[in-house]
């Protein structure tokens, strides 16, 4: 790992940089775009600081090109959850809020902690990733559009026109999610692996393009429970002595897309799949509420998915049945 690190707070238009390492730390912006990079990288070059461990927030998609950028130039580059941010910023009792000291907080964050780095997707899944993103956000637009069409509207323009927005949204929909499967048949790679995960019953084609989409380095990871964690599907418990005991709530740090996805067929699932119709059973019978079932449901399909991909064997409801 490199002796410098590289803290970025990032924006649509521009960044903010703190470089650690060297005799005293340095900060800079730049312009969030081709030039901004190729002046970052300039201004590393004039620091000595040839290569350096680069960590930035995953918030939007603003992070993107400049993280590809700094990984073809050679640098480390790690994507860190905002909310640790957050936490280490107020462990460090930071009082300030501008970007040159939330880059600063990124840069001692990534220095005392060295998190995890970031390896980009191949050129495939990130094109999955942007056509599978830009169906939901259409699908979000449809569901307002119908919501305000139930909303007591009477007026027959304003009627005619949301009719329309929902006409010209579901044909959108149905030429992307095409070119969606298209997409996925021509890459061999990505259709083995879709039909590993639509051979697990509850599992279609819609969310095994989502769980592709967002979890593109499945192999990184060394169990199915990381999976679930990366999804924001574990629960945290808060308990302390004999005064604080209450149920595990979801904690909800992880790729919220993963969870949409999995909603809906966790509500079904157990009609078709044995082994999440005895989990729901087995939860039921304990007297767990309805929303523990589905997202315990929701936390077994993950796991599912891992394990196909993983041993790159179809789904056999016989191999292991443990929840």
């Amino acid at each position: 790992m490199s002796d410098f690190q590289l803290g970025i707070d990032v924006s649509k238009k521009s960044f903010d940089v703190m470089l650690l390492g060297g005799r005293q730390p340095y900060g800079g912006h730049f312009g969030n775009d081709a030039t901004g990079w190729g002046k970052l990288r300039r201004w590393l070059q004039k620091r000595q600081a040839e290569t350096v461990h680069a960590c930035l927030e995953a918030t939007g998609r603003y992070w993107v090109e400049l993280a590809l950028f700094l990984h073809t130039e050679g640098h480390a580059v790690s994507v860190v959850n905002p909310k640790l941010i957050k936490k280490h910023g107020e462990a460090t009792m930071q009082r300030n809020k501008t970007d040159a000291q939330d880059a600063l907080t990124i840069a001692d964050y990534c220095r005392k902690q060295q998190p995890d780095l970031w390896e980009p997707p191949a050129v495939a899944y990130r094109e999955l990733q942007a056509m599978v993103r830009h169906v939901q956000a259409l699908k979000v637009d449809r569901t307002r559009a119908m919501n305000r069409r139930q909303s007591g509207v009477t007026s027959s323009p304003v009627l005619a026109a949301v009719e329309a927005q929902i006409a010209f949204l579901a044909a959108q929909i149905k030429v992307l999610e095409k070119q969606i499967n298209d997409h996925i048949d021509q890459h061999p790679k990505l259709k083995a692996d879709k039909e590993l995960l639509t051979s697990i019953p509850g599992i279609g084609d819609t969310t095994a393009a989502v769980f592709l989409a967002e979890v593109p380095h499945v192999r990184s990871f060394a169990q199915a429970d990381q999976v679930a964690a990366f999804a924001g599907l574990t629960p945290g418990q808060r308990q302390s002595g004999t005064s604080l005991h209450s149920p595990g709530k979801l904690v909800k740090w992880g790729n919220a897309r993963i969870r949409a996805a999995f909603y809906m067929p966790a509500l079904s699932a157990h009609n078709h799949n044995p082994i999440l119709a005895s989990l729901r059973q087995r939860l039921l019978r304990r007297g767990k509420t309805k929303m523990t079932v589905i997202v315990a449901v929701m936390r077994k399909m993950v796991h599912l998915c891992y394990g196909v991909l993983k041993t790159r064997q179809p789904f056999d409801p016989n191999y292991a049945q443990v929840a």
